[in-house]
């Protein structure tokens, strides 16, 4: 009888499966829904013991997380993604919690690392994020991006950290940047919002007044400024986006 399913959705992410699958391991069954890789993902995936599927018609984040759960078999899921570590200290707890469960679905705490320094403090941690559940008691809100599990349960909380391996370089944060800006200016111009440059900038600002004042980033150092600074450009480019996507063609000349 298959306990836990590990689902993980991917797109060219041969450098992270090795990691990712081996962290997962104690799983019943892994399964991996990619999104028309070009790399070495789908191999990768296979040798490290995933049940492989494909679904390159690509709709955001959370549709292909739905994807994933109507695979999984067992009767709790765990859904990390590529860039993610299961620590032995959360393997055991999670392990902990099937044979005794208090609660149906579960969140823990996630550390994330920017360009090769542990973030501990800019609103980056703990970063609490529902992940583990009974596979009937909750689903992924069909959100482009920034999906979250939507459960009508009690949510227990678990004390070890996952691991986040989000930024291994400034160019992967600047593509990052580029391509979720892209897909939240897009979900709010289908929401019927509207921007101009004062609200790009003004959010832009703010952006940066939150990471690196308010959410203690100077307590981080140096990286925690180039954090609040990336963050800033983050929202003003998805601000600004929304804002030329909202403008006639003939006034962008």
């Amino acid at each position: 009888m298959i306990q836990l399913t590990v689902i993980v959705i991917t797109k060219n992410e041969a450098h992270n499966m090795d990691a990712c699958l081996k962290s997962v391991a104690f799983a019943d069954q892994i399964v991996v829904l990619d999104a028309g890789s070009t790399d070495e993902t789908i191999e990768l995936a296979r040798k490290g013991g995933a049940q492989v599927s494909v679904a390159p018609d690509w709709q955001g984040f959370g549709v292909q997380k739905n994807r994933a759960l109507l695979l999984a078999e067992g009767d709790w899921v765990l859904s990390i993604d590529a860039d993610e570590r299961v620590t032995p200290e959360l393997r055991a707890e999670i392990l902990g919690v099937m044979h005794s469960a208090e609660f149906d679905v579960y969140s823990f705490p996630r550390l994330s690392s920017y360009c090769g320094q542990y973030i501990r403090y800019c609103g980056w941690y703990p970063d609490f994020t529902c992940r583990l559940f009974r596979r009937d008691n909750a689903r992924f809100s069909n959100d482009l991006v920034h999906e979250k599990l939507v459960t009508s349960k009690p949510v227990g909380r678990l004390k070890s950290h996952l691991l986040h391996e989000s930024f291994t370089s400034f160019e992967a944060v600047l593509d990052k940047a580029n391509r979720y800006s892209s897909a939240g200016a897009l979900a709010l111009y289908k929401a019927g919002k509207k921007a101009s440059l004062r609200k790009a900038l003004g959010h832009g600002l703010w952006a940066f007044l939150r990471t690196y004042i308010f959410r203690l980033g100077f307590l981080d150092g140096r990286m925690g400024l180039v954090l609040a600074i990336s963050n800033a450009e983050g929202t003003y480019y998805r601000y600004l986006k929304l804002w030329l996507m909202s403008k006639p063609l003939k006034s962008r000349q």
